[in-house]
């Protein structure tokens, strides 16, 4: 399945961009870096993204399911998933984390982007579902994440292999609005830029909304 992407479409231009960057790889290179299989055979990556495993193809970037699955297939849904995948895969490495979870702020230059990532991630959490308990519950389950003991609510969720993110929410009363904390397992500092992590929560949000 194709993403078309219109002609005002501002994630066109930076797509074609890492796309160019992306054909002129060493796939080779680029599974020993990240940690996805490669197949000489079938000239495609085998990569898990938000528990969904999938086929891409070198060097057109077409993308398919791996296998049969009832998730949502938000890398050939969300036209964002895709710009951040590509981004792993010629940016990105491999990396060990240690357990320990990172708030944005912790991450390098996330001070910077954190009116950015409160407004896109934080905020808009806390008002789809911070009322809505039960359903953000049942949304993330579907999706494959895993309950944690954070907040009124929390889980967490696996974006690449080895990369986690958990979402908490508080709920609202008469005397506070709802609100919502996420943190990011310590390796995405390593491998990530901040504006990535922004991404990759949007994506995650977006993604809710197709189950």
């Amino acid at each position: 399945m194709e993403i078309t992407y219109e002609k005002d479409n501002k994630e066109r231009v930076p797509f074609e961009h890492y796309l160019a960057a992306y054909q002129k790889s060493d796939p080779c290179e680029v599974s020993a870096r990240t940690g996805a299989v490669w197949s000489e055979d079938s000239s495609e990556f085998l990569l898990t993204f938000l528990g969904v495993e999938y086929a891409i193809r070198y060097p057109d970037f077409s993308i398919r399911a791996a296998k049969e699955t009832e998730r949502p297939c938000s890398l050939m849904q969300i036209s964002a998933a895709r710009t951040l995948v590509i981004r792993f895969l010629i940016e990105c490495c491999k990396a060990a984390g240690t357990g320990k979870f990172l708030t944005y702020r912790e991450v390098p230059w996330g001070e910077v982007y954190y009116r950015q990532f409160s407004g896109r991630c934080l905020a808009r959490l806390a008002y789809s579902y911070g009322n809505r308990l039960d359903a953000f519950g049942s949304t993330m389950e579907k999706l494959g994440a895993r309950k944690i003991t954070a907040g009124d609510a929390g889980y967490e969720i696996e974006v690449f292999d080895g990369y986690f993110i958990r979402f908490q929410l508080w709920s609202g009363d008469e005397e506070f609005p709802p609100s919502a904390q996420i943190l990011f397992s310590d390796n995405f500092a390593a491998a990530f830029h901040a504006e990535d992590l922004v991404v990759a929560c949007d994506v995650i949000i977006g993604a809710m909304k197709l189950v």
